[in-house]
């Protein structure tokens, strides 16, 4: 009998020795969250406190009247289901247990740390209710991360709509400007102060362009670099016109960012302008970035693009 209490005693100082070694981040590890709330299960309770469980929930009816449903509630079957798959393992503490386990929750351990009045009992209670702190701390931080990521998507998604209805309203700007453009004829005339409608025009032809695009004119400066920027992608350019200086420094910081535009000299004085696009030759009858400041026509010309080019030389 003696040996026995012996025993006892020395499996006791041994689980106390265990518990010291227990940080506040070990018992965090075992707060779980049920019904929306943080608990710790009856066996790992009785673990940390070193009684057996059912001591300890004998001890908990006893005094059922200061365990109300806030402070302890009984796990359904689906929620024990749960907790095992959470945990990957059975009731490693608490032996075969046919009776589903409890779970505490912060109120209800402070209310069990009173029926319990062992020296055990009083360092682990402590340890546990800093644990609750740090995990409080711990969903706090981590909501306020999720509202920050809420924020963030639902600017995005803001943005998105804001992009939707200027996309929307840009398309319908350009089908209104589509509708008061003039059709692509052979022959276009454009009265004094048509730029916008001269500018448009020149623009569908530049688009058009599938496979090259060469302009012929004495004059030009950025504003033609700015049209040519139009061009789909692959189409090559060229402008033969005569040498400016500012031309050329213009046409450097186009061709540094955007796709090359090839300058030719003109050997000399053109009167008239020309405008290929493809395999087509349109006469020009003002400079391309003065077109429609007063009257002035395109006309496409039944020639071929090289006997213009040939003539150049």
């Amino acid at each position: 009998m003696a040996k026995k209490k012996e025993e006892k005693a020395m499996e006791m100082v041994t689980k106390h020795d265990q518990l010291e070694v227990l940080s506040v981040h070990d018992i965090e590890k075992l707060i779980v969250t049920l019904r929306g709330v943080q608990v710790l299960i009856d066996r790992d309770l009785a673990y940390l406190y070193q009684v057996e469980v059912k001591q300890m929930n004998r001890q908990v009816k006893r005094n059922i009247e200061r365990f109300p449903e806030d402070f302890m509630f009984q796990l359904t079957k689906e929620e024990h289901a749960s907790l095992k798959c959470q945990n990957g393992t059975s009731n490693e503490r608490g032996g075969d247990r046919r009776a589903l386990p409890y779970a505490f929750t912060q109120q209800g351990i402070g209310m069990l740390s009173g029926l319990l009045r062992s020296q055990v009992a009083i360092e682990t209670n402590i340890k546990i209710m800093r644990a609750f702190v740090g995990m409080q701390h711990y969903i706090a931080a981590s909501m306020q991360i999720f509202q920050r990521l809420d924020s963030i998507e639902l600017q995005q998604l803001e943005n998105k709509l804001w992009r939707e209805q200027t996309e929307n309203k840009i398309e319908g700007i350009l089908e209104k400007i589509e509708e008061n453009t003039p059709n692509l004829l052979p022959e276009q005339i454009f009265p004094t102060g048509c730029v916008w409608n001269a500018w448009a025009y020149v623009s569908s032809l530049i688009r058009g362009a599938q496979k090259r695009i060469i302009l012929i004119d004495n004059f030009v400066d950025d504003r033609v670099l700015s049209l040519l920027t139009k061009r789909t992608d692959g189409v090559s350019a060229t402008i033969h016109t005569r040498y400016n200086e500012q031309f050329l420094t213009d046409l450097n910081k186009h061709n540094a960012q955007y796709p090359e535009i090839e300058f030719i000299q003109l050997p000399h004085r053109n009167h008239d302008r020309f405008l290929i696009i493809d395999d087509k030759v349109h006469l020009l009858g003002a400079g391309l970035k003065d077109m429609g400041t007063s009257l002035c026509a395109i006309t496409e010309m039944t020639t071929a693009p090289e006997t213009n080019l040939e003539l150049l030389k």
